[in-house]
Order: C-alpha cells, then structure tokens, then sequence
C-alpha cells in the first residue's frame, strides 16, 4: 500500500500578484515546502495540479460572477500558470496539467505533463515551445490511472483554494476509492469561513486534520 501527497494549484495567478490571488497562497507555498522537508519520507510518492488553460470557454469572463466564471488564470505557458516559486518542487514525482479547453477543478482532470515540462531540483516548470499543446487524449494518462499504478491507496490533499480546487480534488479521490485526508493548515481558501467546506468534505468521506 503506498500513500501520496497531492499538492494542488499552488499557482502565481493563486498567490499575492497573481490574477485570480487568494489571501494566503504565498504562504501556503512556503509551509507546504516545509512540510515537505519535514515529512517528505512519510509519502511514497508526491504529485502536483495546474490549472493549464488554454481556451476554457465561459470559464473566463470579463465580467466574472466567481462561481462559474473567473477572470483570466493560468494561461498554457505564462508566468501565472507556473508554480509559485516558494514551493519547493524536489520531491514532486509528477505533474498533473488541467482545464485546457474546459473548466476543471478536480485533480483528477488533469493529465500527465510531458517528461520535458516537468522540472527537476528546484527549477521551476519552463515556458518551452509547445508547452501550451494539449496533450493527445489517446496517450493521456489521468491522475487515478497514475496513482493506480503507483499502488496508491491513500492521499494527503494540500494547496489552493480549500474552497474550489481543493476540495473537489478530494472529493474525486474518495470516489475514486482513496483513503482522504486534507490538511487544513496547508491550504488556502477563498471564503474567510471555510466551515462549511469542511463540513462537505467531512460529509464526502475526507477526514479534515
């Protein structure tokens, strides 16, 4: 049985400056990469999302309602997609790119970076040509599929925002089968009271530590 940490969305456009900032991200950034350093021998394995737009439709508005639709983020290839400098990218194994043509806030439908796009030490993901190309759908692998093939049983969820992302990562993990736990102190949300976000993920099956 092997255990992963997903880190999700811990994105420029998602901290202080970016875009589409949500109170706190910078920070999360920083204590998840402590946790990290901490806590890195607790995980078999550690993967992370991106929003990685490239003409999601309605999901980008100029008039946004922050329901459904939401200004520009997370562009394929920009500076806002990439992960915030503060998070520590040594241990993540793989790379998880989501909402291309679509909105998506659920990890899991993301696909599989390419080897040449993902970063290794503390190189952060480049902006190389074709890095905004949509992966072939035949060849795609998802990140359930990735975690099944890895053994994974259980996952720790972390990152941006508790509220969106987060919580429907979660939520697709423990209907995908996962044992779930979403570290509150390492996310960061939208709402300023997030008890009710808890009590929907308590109420999905997540535990909330």
């Amino acid at each position: 049985m092997a255990r992963a940490l997903i880190i999700v969305d811990v994105q420029n456009d998602f901290c202080e400056g970016g875009s589409l900032a949500v109170p706190g991200g910078a920070a999360v950034a920083g204590v998840i990469s402590e946790y990290l350093d901490a806590h890195h021998n607790d995980f078999d394995h550690v993967v992370a999302t991106q929003d990685w737009h490239i003409d999601p439709g309605s999901h980008f508005s100029d008039t946004p309602d922050y329901r459904d639709s939401w200004p520009r983020h997370c562009v394929a290839g920009t500076r806002g997609a990439e992960l915030h400098p503060d998070l520590d990218t040594e241990y993540i194994d793989a790379y998880f790119r989501k909402g291309q043509f679509a909105a998506a806030y659920s990890g899991f439908e993301g696909l599989l970076a390419p080897e040449d796009a993902v970063p290794t030490g503390e190189r952060q993901p480049g902006l190389p040509g074709g890095a905004g190309a949509p992966e072939s759908d035949e060849d795609a692998i998802g990140l359930d599929d990735w975690l099944q093939s890895h053994d994974v049983e259980d996952v720790v969820v972390v990152g941006i925002a508790t509220d969106y992302c987060v919580k429907a990562t979660a939520l697709d993990a423990v209907q995908a089968g996962y044992g779930v736990t979403v570290v509150r102190s390492l996310t960061a949300g939208i709402a300023e009271d997030l008890e009710d976000t808890v009590a929907e993920l308590e109420l999905g099956g997540a535990d909330v530590a």
